[in-house]
C-alpha cells in the first residue's frame, strides 16, 4: 500500500471533510491593509492614483501541499465623476485543489466632509475551481474520487469610509454560495462556498516629527467557523520605513516591514508563525508584496495616504 507523507494526509483530511476549510476558502493575507481591493471593491480608486499591486504568499513552508496564493490587482479613479474601477487576478492552491479567479470592481464615491469620502463598491467575476481528486492515493479505489473542474460566477459588495488618517470598511466579496459537486451523480466533494464578511478599520497617530503609529484590525466572519480577528500595530519612520507586528487571535503571530523607495514604488515582506499544533510541522508563512502608484489627478488628493 502506498502511503502519503504526513503533511499531505492532513491536508487531504482538511480538504475533503473538515469544517476548518470554511475559515480559509478565500485566501488569507498578512499585509491585508495594503491589499484591501482583494476583499473590498469599494477601495477602488481610494488613493486617487492608478495603483498596481502584486503579492505572493506561501503558507506553512515545508508542509507538503500547503496553501500558496498569488494576487495581481489594479485600480484607478475614472474620468466620470465620482467613479472608480479596479480588477484583480487571484491564484490559490491548497493540496490537490486550486482556484484561479478574475474579478472586476466598480466604486462610486461621495464626499462626506472636507477630507472624507464614502465609497460604495460592487465586485463581479468568475472563479475557476479545479480539484485533482483522482491523483490522491487511497487504500481501495473509490469511484467517487473524480476530478472536479467548475466555473463559479460570483458577485459581492463593499463600503469604505476614509480620510487621510483613518478608514473603516465593511464587505462581502462573494455572496453566492456555489455548490462544489457533480450535478449528474450527486457526488459531493467539498460542500459549498461559504460567504465571508469582512470588517476592517485603521488609524494613524503622530508620535513625533518622524514617527507615526498605525493600529489596525480586520475581522472575518464565516458561517460554520470561529470568528477570525487580525490585530496589527505598525510604525512609519521618516515617511519611508514601515515596521510592525500582527497577531491572528488563536492562530498565528508575525512581523512585517515595508520600504517606500519613492512616491510611486514600495515593497514589503511579512513572516507569520503558527501558534496551533500544525506549527510544529512547518517553517512559517512568507509573504512578499510590491506596489506602484501613478498620480493621474491634478487636483488635491484626499485619499488615505497611509493605507
Amino acid at each position: 500500500m502506498s502511503r502519503k507523507p504526513l503533511g499531505s494526509v492532513l491536508l487531504i483530511v482538511v480538504l475533503l471533510g473538515s469544517k476548518a476549510l470554511h475559515a480559509q476558502q478565500d485566501p488569507m493575507y498578512s499585509q491585508y491593509m495594503f491589499n484591501t481591493l482583494a476583499f473590498n471593491p469599494a477601495y477602488a480608486g481610494s488613493a486617487n492614483t492608478f495603483t498596481a499591486m502584486a503579492l505572493s504568499r506561501h503558507q506553512w513552508v515545508g508542509f507538503e501541499g500547503a496553501p500558496s496564493t498569488q494576487t495581481l490587482s489594479m485600480h484607478s479613479p475614472l474620468p466620470l465623476a465620482n467613479m472608480a474601477m479596479g480588477g484583480s487576478l487571484i491564484h490559490d492552491r491548497t493540496g490537490p485543489a486550486r482556484q484561479t479567479g478574475a474579478f472586476l470592481d466598480l466604486a462610486y464615491r461621495i464626499r462626506t466632509g472636507a477630507d472624507t469620502r464614502l465609497s460604495f463598491g460592487l465586485k463581479g467575476g468568475v472563479n475557476m475551481y479545479q480539484a485533482d481528486i483522482a491523483s490522491l492515493l487511497t487504500v481501495d479505489p473509490d469511484p467517487a474520487n473524480a476530478n472536479i473542474s467548475r466555473a463559479l460566477p460570483n458577485f459581492g459588495f463593499g463600503l469604505y469610509w476614509h480620510s487621510p488618517r483613518y478608514y473603516v470598511g465593511l464587505s462581502a466579496p462573494k455572496l453566492m454560495e456555489n455548490d462544489l459537486m457533480d450535478a449528474t451523480s450527486g457526488t459531493v466533494t467539498i460542500s459549498r462556498e461559504s460567504r465571508h464578511y469582512f470588517l476592517m478599520a485603521g488609524y494613524v497617530i503622530d508620535m513625533g516629527v518622524d514617527l507615526k503609529f498605525k493600529p489596525a484590525f480586520t475581522a472575518r466572519v464565516v458561517e460554520g467557523a470561529p470568528l477570525s480577528l487580525d490585530l496589527n500595530a505598525n510604525f512609519l519612520l521618516r515617511e519611508r520605513i514601515w515596521f510592525g507586528a500582527m497577531y491572528r487571535v488563536g492562530s498565528a503571530f508575525g512581523v512585517m516591514a515595508q520600504f517606500q523607495f519613492n512616491e510611486q514604488f514600495r515593497a514589503g515582506y511579512a513572516f507569520d508563525a503558527t501558534t496551533t499544533r500544525i506549527g510544529a510541522y512547518n517553517a512559517g508563512t512568507h509573504e512578499i508584496m510590491v506596489s506602484y502608484d501613478l498620480n493621474l489627478s491634478k487636483g488635491r488628493t484626499i485619499s488615505p495616504r497611509y493605507f
